[in-house]
């Protein structure tokens, strides 16, 4: 089952609302496509997804807006 912005593992949860959901996005395709395990699909997803914020200048982890 895909996760959802509702529902998704809790190893996204410091993640801005933005990078979050990119990161879901990453993982279902990576789960759809590549038949890639859930263990190393969120990882993956997650390195991609903070990659993608950064060329983008935008902030990754939640604490991000308080720094």
């Amino acid at each position: 089952m895909p996760w959802s912005e509702n529902d998704y593992p809790a190893a996204l949860e410091n993640l801005t609302e933005e990078v979050r959901d990119k990161a879901i996005e990453i993982a279902n395709a990576l789960l759809e496509e590549k038949d890639c395990d859930r263990g190393r699909a969120i990882p993956i997803a997650i390195a991609q997804a903070e990659e993608w914020a950064s060329r983008r200048g935008k902030p990754v982890k939640q604490r991000d807006y308080t720094d």
